[in-house]
């Protein structure tokens, strides 16, 4: 999945993938409106929007239910303008190219139809690495096996049985590449591989394909690259956050016919990857475990909604592969964590700023991709929920709790 020579399209998606972080709809929609060389000119700030365009990128938002100022287009390209200094496109392709890896791009064949599905929330692109030339196989042949970071030895066992019977039938199995359940998601993968089945596994990663995260994983991670494919939407040098975890379950979701919760604690974030998945019409399938463990009260809240269906084994997970079998419910509320109902510039400047050092407002502009207006305005509310705290030197961390 080498290349020598890239797109005039891949190059522009390769950069406004560093501009912009996932999920940035302001971005995704002119994208859509103006085609990526188009877009990367005018978010960059090289040549105006023409009112055409403009008209368009409206359109695009309020189509997608996006009712915004009309000026939205005018501040997104100053929050951007912090992060066009770093832009080097070639020079992030020639490093996945030399990992042995490529850029997909929804103009090129190889690209995942079923992420059409996500509609604007679509990735901007993808970077792949792996040693097995292989595509990503069409959604009707990959399962999403999910779950738990702290598993329990029945979580774990279970998990195997089931990536590895699900291999067995010719499925390739997605996950996260986390600790706990993803983690035994992929092992048994990889252990149930056959020369008949080029791709076993593949793990969509939060961070650049160019990292191995978490570190404990990279020796899992580098078998994954050889006998599978690592996939980020987020280019190399990409570190993790909490946003980008978040934002990554969309993908696991899309690529996959069925989203299999093996454990899950009440509020666990297996669980977003199951309600991405139930939001796009894709089945869902929660493994029961003991009513007196932590560890399986997200499959019973999932299960007790109507959300998922119950699955045991590889073959009940394979019967769920076709059209979905039951009518979802609305989910249950519950109460909400610290950072929900941050709007996105809060959450990308939370995971920006530090624990335990502090930063600057220029820098934390930098990082989150922001403006340094719309930094000061941020941390302004983020002081008030509780969640930031000046520093004695006149910076900014994380409020330690």
């Amino acid at each position: 999945m080498t290349g020598s020579v890239w797109s005039d399209e891949q190059i522009a998606r390769a950069a406004l993938a560093r501009l912009l972080e996932p999920l940035d709809n302001v971005g995704l929609a002119l994208v859509a409106a103006a085609g990526p060389v188009e877009a990367l000119q005018i978010a960059t700030g090289a040549t105006t929007c023409g009112p055409q365009v403009h008209r368009a990128f409206l359109e695009v938002l309020d189509a997608s239910g996006h009712r915004v100022r009309t000026d939205v287009l005018i501040q997104a390209i100053a929050r951007w303008q912090t992060r066009v200094g770093a832009l080097a496109p070639l020079r992030d392709l020639e490093t996945v190219r030399r990992f042995g890896g490529t850029l997909l791009i929804p103009e090129s064949d190889w690209w995942p139809k079923a992420l059409a599905d996500l509609q604007l929330e679509e990735p901007m692109c993808l970077w792949v690495r792996g040693d097995n030339p292989a595509p990503i196989p069409s959604q009707e042949r990959v399962v999403a096996v999910v779950g738990s970071r702290d598993s329990t030895s029945y979580g774990l066992e279970v998990t195997g049985d089931l990536a590895a019977g699900l291999v067995a039938r010719g499925y390739t199995v997605v996950s996260g590449g986390a600790y706990g359940i993803d983690a035994r998601a992929h092992r048994g993968a990889l252990k149930a591989a056959r020369e008949d089945h080029p791709l076993p596994t593949l793990s969509v990663l939060a961070c650049g394909i160019d990292r191995y995260y978490p570190a404990g994983n990279e020796d899992l991670l580098r078998e994954v690259a050889r006998e599978g494919l690592l996939v980020s939407e987020v280019p190399p040098g990409s570190s993790p956050t909490r946003y980008r975890f978040l934002q990554r379950n969309r993908i696991i979701a899309a690529l996959s016919s069925v989203t299999v919760v093996v454990e899950a604690r009440w509020r666990s974030g297996a669980l977003s990857t199951a309600h991405h998945a139930a939001g796009l019409g894709r089945s869902v399938g929660a493994v029961p475990g003991s009513v007196h463990s932590v560890n399986s009260a997200g499959c019973h809240r999932l299960l007790r909604e109507g959300s998922a269906i119950c699955v045991t084994d590889a073959a009940e997970v394979a019967e769920l592969t076709g059209p979905l079998l039951a009518e979802l419910e609305e989910k249950r509320e519950d109460k909400p964590a610290l950072h929900d109902g941050l709007v996105v510039e809060d959450l990308l400047l939370l995971d920006a700023l530090p624990v335990r050092s502090s930063s600057t407002v220029d820098k934390l502009a930098t990082v989150a991709g922001l403006s340094v207006p719309g930094v000061l305005a941020g941390l302004g509310r983020l002081e008030t929920d509780g969640l930031a705290q000046r520093t004695d030197d006149g910076g900014w961390r994380k409020r330690s709790r």
